[in-house]
Formats: C-alpha cells, sequence, structure tokens
C-alpha cells in the first residue's frame, strides 16, 4: 500500500486489508510534477471507494482527467477560459505575489488597491514589494499571497495532525441509525463552491445522497465552475438567514460547509452551533488554510504559492511553476467525501465533525517523496474519460466518474431549483 493511502486509512478507520488491486495503482496516474501529485490523487480517490464499500479499481486514466476536469470541459463545444487576466504570478520587486481574481469583487478589489487602469499591470507589481503588494490587496479585499519557498519545519508539524478529522462534538443523542451501502435517503445540504467542496457533494450524489447546494443571491458563481463539478446535485438560492434555510438544515443529515470559517459564524453556521441546534448530523469542514487561521481566504492556487509548492514545481528555480491540476481541491474533496461516508456507517446519533485544509494536503504532498524529472502527460485518448450532457438548451461535455461503478447524474443549471428537500 502506498504510503499516504496507509495513513489516510488510519485517520478514517478503515481497519480492513486493502484488496490489492487498491493499494496502488497498475500504472502512475498520469498527473506529472516533481511532487507526489499522482500518488496523492489515486490514495484520495481509493479512500472514497473503500469508505463507498467498493472493492473495484479505478482507473489511473480517468482519475487524471478527474483532476484536470476544467480543461477537459467544453459548454456547446467551446472550451471556457477558466483563469481571469488578473489571476496569475506577477513579479514584484523583491519577488513573486500570487493574485487570485477569478471572481468579479476580487478582481475590482485588487484593481483599486493596485489603482490598475486599463493597461498592462505588470509595471503595479514591479514596482512595489512582495510584502506591500500583498498588504494592500488584502487590506482592499482582494486575494493575493506571497510566493515562498518550503518550510519543512512547519509541514511537518502541521503533519502531525490527522490528514482528515473525524470527531464528536457532544455526547448528546439523537436517533440517527448508522447508514450501510448507498447513501440514498440521505439529505446533503451543500454550501461550497469552487472545486474541493463540490467535488466532495459530487462524489456524494454519484453515491445516492439528495444534495442541495445552497448559494447566497448576491454572488454569482461562473458558469463553466458550476457545470464542471455540479452533476448530480439540484441547485438553489437562499439567504442563510432566512426561515427556509433554517428548516433545510434542520432536516439535513450532513451539512458540508466550504466558506471561510469566520464568515459562517457570523451567520450562525459555525460546526458548534450547527452541532447545538441539529444534534446528530454530520458536520463536514473545509477550508483552506485551516481552523487555525479562519479569517483566511484562499484558494488552490494560492495554497500552492506559499506553501512551497510553487517554487518545487519552478522549470528553472525562480520562475513560480504549478501543479499539474487544481490537486490540493480534488483531493481534498475526496478525502472529506470518504470521512462523511465512514461518519455515516458509524452514526450512533451523535453529532460528528470531519474537516481538512487544502494547507493540510500541502503539508502532505510536500512530505511525499520527489523526482527531478515530472514526467510525460500520457493519457493516451482524454475524449474516452469524458460524457455529454444536454443542460438548459447547452451541450456540456465533463469528464466521467473516477469512482468505478458510480456514474455522475447531469449537472443543473445554477441557482434553477427551489430549496426544498
Amino acid at each position: 500500500m502506498t504510503t499516504v493511502l496507509r495513513r489516510i486509512c488510519a485517520d478514517l478507520g478503515l481497519e480492513s486489508a486493502v484488496p490489492d488491486e487498491l493499494a496502488a495503482p497498475p500504472h502512475p496516474v498520469p498527473l506529472p510534477s516533481r511532487l507526489g501529485t499522482g500518488e496523492l490523487a489515486w490514495s484520495s480517490v481509493v479512500s472514497a471507494v473503500l469508505a463507498a464499500g467498493g472493492t473495484h479499481a479505478p482507473d489511473p486514466d480517468r482519475i487524471a482527467a478527474s483532476y484536470r476536469s476544467a480543461a477537459l470541459l467544453t459548454i456547446d463545444g467551446i472550451a471556457p477560459n477558466v483563469w481571469a487576466p488578473l489571476s496569475g504570478f506577477w513579479r514584484t520587486s523583491d519577488g513573486w505575489v500570487r493574485t487570485h481574481a477569478n471572481y468579479p469583487h476580487h478582481a475590482a478589489a485588487l484593481r483599486r488597491a493596485l489603482e490598475l487602469d486599463e493597461g498592462d499591470p505588470a509595471a503595479a507589481f514591479a514596482d512595489g514589494s512582495t510584502a506591500s503588494i500583498v498588504a494592500r490587496i488584502t487590506s482592499a479585499g482582494g486575494l493575493a499571497v506571497p510566493v515562498l519557498r518550503e518550510d519543512p519545519v512547519h509541514d511537518t508539524a502541521l503533519r502531525r495532525a490527522p490528514l482528515v478529522e473525524i470527531d464528536m462534538l457532544d455526547a448528546a443523542s439523537v436517533a440517527r441509525a448508522p447508514v450501510t451501502g448507498s447513501l440514498a435517503g440521505i439529505r446533503v445540504l451543500d454550501l461550497t463552491r469552487v472545486i474541493a467542496g463540490p467535488v466532495c457533494t459530487r462524489t456524494l450524489a454519484a453515491l445516492g445522497a439528495d444534495v442541495l447546494r445552497i448559494d447566497p443571491p448576491h454572488l454569482p458563481e461562473p458558469e463553466w465552475q458550476h457545470l464542471d463539478s455540479g452533476h448530480g446535485k439540484r441547485s438553489a438560492l437562499l439567504d442563510a438567514r432566512s426561515t427556509r434555510f433554517g428548516e433545510l438544515l434542520d432536516a439535513a443529515d450532513v451539512v458540508v460547509l466550504g466558506y471561510r470559517p469566520s464568515g459562517l459564524a457570523t451567520l450562525g453556521l459555525s460546526p458548534d452551533a450547527i452541532a447545538e441546534r441539529c444534534p446528530g448530523i454530520v458536520i463536514a469542514q473545509l477550508s483552506a488554510w485551516g481552523v487555525d487561521q479562519p479569517e483566511r481566504r484562499g484558494f488552490d492556487s494560492l495554497v500552492q504559492a506559499e506553501s512551497g509548492i510553487a517554487m518545487v514545481e519552478s522549470p528553472d528555480g525562480t520562475t513560480p511553476g504549478v501543479l499539474p491540476a487544481q490537486a490540493l481541491d480534488h483531493s481534498a474533496g475526496y478525502l472529506l467525501a470518504a470521512a462523511i461516508c465512514m461518519a455515516l456507517r458509524r452514526r450512533t446519533g451523535r453529532t460528528q465533525l470531519v474537516r481538512t485544509s487544502l494547507r493540510r494536503v500541502a503539508a502532505e504532498l510536500l512530505g511525499m517523496s520527489r523526482s527531478e524529472d515530472p514526467g510525460p502527460m500520457t493519457v493516451d485518448d482524454p475524449a474516452a474519460h469524458t460524457e455529454e450532457f444536454l443542460v438548459a438548451g447547452h451541450r456540456i461535455r465533463t469528464v466521467r466518474s473516477a469512482l468505478p461503478g458510480h456514474p455522475l447524474a447531469a449537472p443543473r443549471p445554477w441557482g434553477g431549483d427551489e430549496p426544498t428537500w
């Protein structure tokens, strides 16, 4: 068994022997990088297979395609542009910063912070230090981090904690029977967006759960982003402060939290508050930086940059590089889905909290074996790993399910459903 899969199994309490065909892939997952991205991807997907009671090995090429889903997505035959112009690496006077501005409000904040006009923004970054640029953008409500070298001492400390935590929150007990086999009848309230959380809930939907995603009406989701991971879920718009939202939460078996912890806390949606209101529920919490940094916003690309991954993957030792996929996001999504399945299987009526973070996943990846040669991207026929759906009159091509025997249903239009179970 791969080292990381052994650790995941220990964290999740998957104590039975892992079948040989699941212990390691028949050939490496083709996600070429200096870090063990392919091994992490295999282990993350296999953990979901095992937690769901599966015994059939996933296809390494399908896993690679799933992790690179945005690159394979088309809408009416056209591949969407998944990165906004202001999202990326920028050279400063003393280093590099990484920005994320895919959402219009984040782009607007970045422009305000650096007083950008419509011209080339590179000069505005080059004129300031890394620290000053990050401070200005962050204080304006934008997203930017310094590109740093890895810190092995910090990563070692992070790895002392489980990769996926499963905890009991209280001693109260209500009538909630354990789940065996399919997740049919399990209600999952999905409060997530941007890859990791949606991958988790897409996986739960493929396993049979009734997943209802709720988004705030004032924060539109890019169409491509929702279609890329919205499979099998209904999607509704609702204010989290509304009475109707509270009724949905009260009737849920699982709630998946993917927003900034401090932001959810102001809405009365901290794990402790949910546990008090809904004893016996399974609460899944995903964050970018971990619960010890509840105020910080973040995305996979930013965590790669600040954790040191970008410099490990540098093509020349000076210019930042990237992983071949948003691997922290996808891995966190499958790991969280696996933990939710295990929590449901052991449900006793007590409230359970499962959680991980992109930064914790990054620490795990940085502690794995490395290679000087990233290797080639060798998926022979990517089209074999995609399928088409008709969604609101549009022909959508998306990746197929990475979990054997659990196909993905069509995604639905964002916000097009009623907020009801």
